[in-house]
């Protein structure tokens, strides 16, 4: 998530370092609960572009924007070269936790699927160099799936395998999932996606779970249940510092267990902290496939 204060800048960005050493093939950044953060996001996604060298997928979501709002907001991104996206229906604002669209709002992740491509049409007919850069580097579109299901919206594990099979139908290009704790929910989820005709691929969202308070607070916003296996082997560690070292452990080894699953890769939540996410692929074994001196 972009920094909230200008003071968080410094080891905002110092973190952003520490995971180029690793070549990620994107960083996704936060749009804010409500909508509300959109001046920082594209002030942080509009550097990402222009300094480093990976690939920054913009969040957007269907709350906070009127429709002619967040068509502003896609064209700005356009223009300042983001190429991917991540299509969201958002969470509601604070204050209004029976928010519901209107007509003048887009009104699901898919209808804002269709809009990320309506607005780079436009931007492609009005302007040449833009044709050739989608072109050379296609818009690509990025949704949100629920392998245990939605919590928040009241769904099904069934219900998200359809609403994936119609987000993938509208043009998404890939999935990342919310956070879980268990493999077998990630691969009893592709073989259900398999069967429903779903090609596209299925990235899991993983969490480090080296902190027991952040796991709760994290279980409370999200509705995803906490293993009591893992809050008892935190909780048990005489130290923050063993606790670490067990979070860690699990983390990794659920890591190992999705790759053996058939995952195309991961997402780590990293909170912007850099620290645990980069000591799973350490203890996963897999830092080596990507890290670089240079």
């Amino acid at each position: 998530m972009p920094p909230r204060r200008p003071n968080l800048a410094p080891k905002f960005w110092q973190t952003v370092d520490d995971f180029m050493t690793y070549r990620p093939d994107f960083v996704s950044v936060t749009y804010g609960a409500g909508g509300k953060d959109f001046s920082t996001s594209h002030e942080t996604i509009t550097r990402l572009v222009r300094e480093t060298p990976v690939k920054p997928i913009a969040h957007l979501t269907c709350v906070g924007s009127p429709r002619e709002e967040l068509d502003q907001i896609i064209r700005d991104y356009l223009r300042v070269g983001v190429r991917t996206f991540l299509a969201l229906r958002g969470d509601p604002p604070e204050d209004q936790p029976d928010w519901k669209p209107s007509a003048e709002h887009v009104s699901s992740a898919i209808e804002l699927i269709h809009e990320i491509r309506r607005v780079e049409e436009e931007e492609c007919r009005a302007a040449p160099s833009t044709r050739l850069r989608n072109a050379i580097r296609p818009l690509t579109i990025a949704v949100a799936t629920f392998p245990n299901g939605n919590a928040a919206a009241g769904t099904t594990v069934d219900q998200e395998i359809q609403r994936l099979r119609e987000k993938q139908d509208a043009g998404a290009d890939f999935a990342i999932t919310q956070l879980f704790w268990s493999a077998d929910s990630y691969r009893t989820f592709l073989d259900l996606a398999e069967r429903a005709g779903i090609t596209i691929p299925i990235i899991p969202g993983i969490l480090p779970g080296t902190s027991a308070n952040r796991i709760r607070r994290t279980s409370e916003l999200t509705g995803v249940p906490t293993p009591d296996e893992l809050l008892t082997i935190l909780d048990s560690a005489p130290n923050e510092e063993e606790a670490y070292r067990r979070g860690v452990e699990w983390g990794a080894r659920l890591i190992i267990d999705v790759l053996d699953a058939g995952a195309p890769g991961v997402h780590l939540y990293s909170f912007n902290q850099s620290g645990p996410a980069l000591d799973l692929l350490e203890a996963a074994g897999v830092s080596s496939w990507y890290k670089t001196d240079v």
